[in-house]
């Protein structure tokens, strides 16, 4: 499975968007450099209040473009970086890998897939209804958390939009996303 990165994302503030980028550095173990969560410990400020001491399972937001859109066909006003990702990826369906995958980004960048990103009142304070919209339900009435996935950088690089992503599962048994 092969995508590409439709466009990179980093705020050194702790606001809801993150402005695009031309290029975003990757750091092994840290995130993104000068990102507000950047760091080996956890930097999401209701997780920081629970417990600072916990690892950053959170370093790097992926959210697919094929999401953005569909929220915009909602009437949402979405674009990359809006929901305060990171990385836009198109041509990978994120929500589908097991946790664990290891994503290639670009020449040498390479994360893993640590769970799905649990959405928050913040988006209704971003845009009213758009929390219910990240929400879906399966056949089985499963709730589908559809706000982007959350991964830990293993190596370091330079990212920039047009970047190939390219998709390496891990050993069997995968394990399904959960909420980080």
């Amino acid at each position: 499975m092969q995508g590409r990165v439709v466009a990179v994302a980093a705020s050194a503030g702790h606001d809801f968007s993150k402005p695009v980028q031309d290029r975003i550095t990757l750091l092994a173990g840290l995130g993104v450099q000068g990102d507000a969560h950047c760091g080996v410990l956890v930097k999401h400020r209701s997780r920081v209040k629970a417990n600072p001491n916990q690892p950053n399972l959170r370093q790097l937001h992926l959210i697919p473009a094929e999401r953005l859109a569909s929220l915009r066909e909602q009437g949402f006003g979405v674009a990359p970086g809006a929901l305060g990702e990171n990385v836009t990826t198109e041509g990978v369906d994120l929500f589908a890998l097991p946790r664990g995958t290891r994503l290639h980004l670009g020449e040498s960048a390479v994360v893993e897939v640590t769970g799905l990103r649990n959405p928050c009142h913040q988006l209704d304070s971003f845009q009213k209804g758009l929390m219910k919209a990240t929400l879906e339900r399966a056949p089985d009435g499963t709730l589908l958390l559809r706000a982007g996935i959350m991964a830990v950088v293993i190596e370091g690089g330079e990212l920039t939009a047009g970047d190939a992503v390219r998709v390496e599962l891990p050993a069997e048994p995968h394990l399904a996303l959960e909420r980080v």
